[in-house]
């Protein structure tokens, strides 16, 4: 809303210091400060609500240790995270951009979902919460609307680099690099010279004439991304600050994508995609970044408040959606690396525990315990090491991440 308002002060009286709004890197600076301040200042007085109202966290004895202490702690901190978010977009982002529109869906959304399934939790006491299949159904819900509208919006497009005998400088002097804006569901595969990979021809596979139908496959991928990768960071979020900070480190490294992406000097320089209007997410991403970072202020240990699914599936459902955004959704397996070991963990767990308990009657574990985090407590690892070891690994997985766009 700020952003409209200086801009129109800016083109109709030519107010001092009103053109900054039109900075993506000022408005996003903005974002952050703003994210952080209300994040840090607001999220105590938003925590003391949840005490007031009562919405502890109900703790299950499973033998690990301080685990005990930590029933009542407030839950729902998410709504922090959510607020921190939306207010600074809503005043500093051009809200009729495409990305921008899907971003503040997604995060009402899973937003939505994860608040129910808390509030179930706490006031009807059932700690299983939402039933899987109605989580589930609303995945699977918003990766239709994420994927119909990145396959079918007109303003969803990319320009590829021109081959250098086909560059030229145009009759204003600006050099000309890149070809027309057209629609495409192409995304990148890291570690290739030729690095893309075009969905709608991957159809032809099975036959000539399918590149039409190129949504049959780009959906379903998309609603499988946003499920793992939600249901991934739901899993994280088992001890005080891993969630959210290995969050803010994927989430950086995307805004490092989109800022690339929908920049034509830096998408020429690094030969990627050039993504029209994808720089606006620069914007989203300070505001959740601050918002993850002003969360941590209460969420390391000892932690003053739990997200709750009320976060954790919606920082999930972004980063998610953020990937898909600049076409680096193949890259998840590694930047989102600490998700990713969370779920394989507990899909290992759980399934050699039944084959062993078919076979020899008995069920054996690989782990002492899963999600991977709880193996290393049950190891006799203080939490605070655990997730300052998996911040490490997670700036490692992330820095490695950023050398593919040179790394073919």
């Amino acid at each position: 809303m700020l952003y409209y308002l200086f801009d129109y002060l800016d083109k109709q009286f030519d107010v001092v210091g009103a053109g900054l709004f039109q900075y993506i890197s000022f408005r996003s600076a903005l974002a952050f400060i703003l994210s952080l301040l209300f994040s840090t200042i607001y999220g105590k007085r938003i925590i003391n609500y949840l005490q007031f109202k009562q919405v502890g966290e109900s703790v299950r004895d499973l033998g690990l240790q301080g685990q005990v202490e930590k029933a009542g702690t407030p839950t729902m901190g998410g709504v922090i995270i959510i607020l921190a978010t939306l207010i600074p977009v809503l005043l500093l982002a051009e809200l009729d951009n495409v990305y921008i529109v899907i971003l503040l869906v997604t995060t009402v959304w899973m937003g939505i979902i994860g608040f129910v399934d808390d509030y179930i939790k706490v006031f009807k006491k059932d700690k299983e919460g939402l039933k899987g299949r109605f989580k589930i159904a609303g995945q699977i819900s918003l990766g239709i609307f994420v994927g119909a509208m990145f396959y079918f919006h007109p303003s969803v497009t990319m320009k590829e680099k021109l081959p250098i005998k086909y560059q030229y400088v145009a009759e204003d002097g600006v050099p000309v690099l890149f070809g027309e804006a057209k629609k495409s569901t192409k995304t990148t595969i890291p570690f290739f010279k030729n690095n893309q990979l075009e969905y709608a021809e991957a159809l032809e596979v099975f036959g000539k004439g399918l590149k039409d139908y190129a949504w049959l496959l780009f959906i379903p991928i998309v609603i499988f991304i946003i499920t793992a990768v939600s249901n991934g960071a739901n899993l994280t979020d088992g001890i005080d600050g891993l969630a959210a900070g290995s969050s803010a480190i994927i989430v950086l490294t995307l805004g490092i994508f989109a800022w690339v992406s929908g920049n034509i000097i830096f998408a020429n320089y690094l030969d990627v995609m050039y993504i029209p209007n994808s720089g606006e997410m620069t914007i989203f991403i300070a505001a959740f970044v601050g918002a993850l970072v002003g969360f941590l202020w209460y969420n390391t240990y000892p932690a003053q408040v739990f997200m709750g699914d009320t976060g954790s599936l919606t920082i999930g459902g972004i980063i998610a959606v953020l990937a898909i955004a600049v076409r680096k959704e193949l890259l998840i397996p590694i930047l989102a690396g600490i998700f990713l070991v969370e779920n394989l963990s507990v899909i290992l767990q759980v399934g050699y525990f039944k084959y062993t308990k078919k076979k020899f009657g008995e069920g054996k574990r690989i782990f002492k315990m899963s999600p991977l985090h709880h193996h290393y407590q049950k190891s006799g690892y203080h939490e605070s090491k655990i997730v300052t070891r998996f911040w490490i690994v997670g700036i490692m997985l992330a820095v490695f991440t950023i050398v593919t766009l040179k790394l073919r």
